[in-house]
């Protein structure tokens, strides 16, 4: 690459509007230079609309995006979580590493246009359907990196330690044994793929690292979560864990255990309480919430103004891929409050409110997107291993460009953009996306679009027999 420079009409940057802004890329794909209030350099492209960070989708199930639309009928008494799930394993079952590619690649363009430029994958398909490991024991692994690659998005790769079905279970269900990862093999893949990364020297067009991931306190052993916080004393990348997504979840750890799911960094935290969450929050703990999942599986309503309120760290998932866009996330987010409640603006942080208990530098926030948006931004950076995300020098290079022709911003002041981007849907797709300094979407057109769409079809033709 090399450094580019471009300028902007209007800008999100350090939590507001910045009007005539120059943005400077530099080699590495990195912000070098950001300010505003400048007039357009001649040397500079001019961006075509406002500009925002895009966001980290910091957990996604990128197979699962082959079952969105397909569960929804009611064929039993009751239908929830756990009857979803097994007829997801359908799925989990089916897929190889190459139609996961061709599934994952077509849903990392959706991401991109929904806003997205980086996704973490919870990785748990790690062998063949019978449990016989791939002679490559990454090739499933590989089959996401290759889609990020193909599509042109950030990927943040975690490897899953899974190794039974419940508190009560020795050992996986055979629906289950292509999952199965010890402590040990959940370090080794985590490391290898880095070191893959590494050996690559630069090849690949997009960013990749990689973290870890603990499925649940159900599905793993306390003794095999131990020997996995052994392993990675020293390692400084983001670590994920699926916690009180359930309400089962939350009575089985209980009789297990005495005590309810507690982890480092949260997918999910459905279902705390105040205790809880000011724990989380004392640890550094960050959570993920993935709202549209959490209403398609009839989850329930995690206490967001609580976390918001803890100054608890805040990103955005979208884990089954029903939803690939984080506008309607940020709006189903404030929505459930909304319901729940019975008031508006329940995430809006307004003058005057405290300042954060954990002791950072916080403005108010009385617009509801905006506080949502802020939180979403930084905490999916941290999410996916990054100690900066935005707008900002020093951080990756990642912009939208908001199409100046959506019929929801016409007319209106530039202070409400955000709030007409988020909350008067649907709006049209982003202009423009980059990642690090590369186009992955210009004039809403991506260039590898009809041949990733025609492998996603044969795919799910592979799948379905239609």
């Amino acid at each position: 690459m090399t450094a580019q420079r471009y300028w902007a009409p209007a800008a999100w940057i350090e939590g507001g509007w910045r009007q005539s802004v120059v943005l400077e890329v530099d080699a590495q794909g990195r912000w070098s230079h950001v300010a505003a209030g400048v007039p357009a350099p001649d040397d500079a492209e001019r961006l075509a609309g406002p500009v925002l960070p895009g966001l980290v989708d910091a957990h996604s199930h990128a197979f699962q995006r082959a079952f969105a639309g397909l569960a929804e009928r009611l064929d039993g008494d009751d239908d929830d979580f756990w009857s979803w799930r097994d007829r997801m394993y359908q799925v989990a079952n089916a897929v190889t590493p190459a139609s996961l590619r061709a599934i994952a690649a077509h849903l990392y363009v959706e991401l991109l246009r929904g806003g997205y430029t980086q996704v973490c994958e919870f990785h748990y398909l790690q062998h063949q359907p019978d449990g016989t490991p791939y002679d490559d024991p990454l090739a499933l692994s590989m089959a996401l990196a290759d889609a990020a690659a193909d599509a042109g998005i950030g990927l943040t790769l975690l490897p899953v330690l899974y190794e039974r079905a419940g508190f009560a279970a020795p050992a996986l269900r055979p629906d289950q044994r292509r999952f199965h990862a010890g402590a040990a093999d959940v370090w080794r893949r985590s490391r290898e793929f880095g070191a893959r990364v590494a050996a690559a020297g630069g090849a690949s067009p997009v960013p990749l690292n990689a973290g870890l991931a603990i499925h649940s306190v159900r599905a793993a052993a306390a003794e095999s979560i131990a020997e996995l916080r052994r392993l990675a004393h020293e390692f400084d990348g983001p670590i994920h864990v699926h916690v009180a997504e359930q309400r089962a979840e939350l009575r089985d750890c209980v009789a297990a255990t005495g005590r309810t799911p507690v982890a480092w960094q949260l997918v999910h935290a459905t279902h705390v309480d105040a205790g809880e969450i000011a724990a989380t929050a004392a640890s550094g703990a960050g959570v993920v919430i993935c709202p549209s999942t959490e209403g398609n599986l009839g989850d329930g309503f995690t206490d967001v103004p609580a976390w918001l309120a803890a100054d608890v760290d805040l990103a955005l998932g979208s884990d089954s891929n029903v939803t690939r866009s984080w506008r309607e996330e940020l709006r189903w987010m404030e929505y459930g409050q909304r319901l729940k409640l019975e008031r508006r603006n329940v995430c809006a942080q307004p003058r005057g409110a405290t300042a954060a208990p954990r002791g950072r530098a916080t403005r108010p926030q009385p617009d509801t997107a905006a506080s949502l948006f802020e939180r979403a931004r930084a905490g999916g950076g941290r999410a996916a291993g990054h100690a900066s995300w935005g707008i900002a020098v020093g951080a990756r290079a990642d912009l939208l460009v908001a199409d100046p022709d959506d019929a929801s911003l016409l007319g209106l002041p530039r202070a409400r953009w955000l709030d007409a981007l988020v909350f008067s849907s649907p709006g049209r797709p982003w202009r423009d996306v980059m990642v690090a300094g590369r186009w992955a979407l210009r004039n809403h057109h991506h260039a590898r679009v009809q041949r990733i769409g025609a492998d996603f079809a044969q795919a799910m033709r592979g799948l379905w027999g239609e």
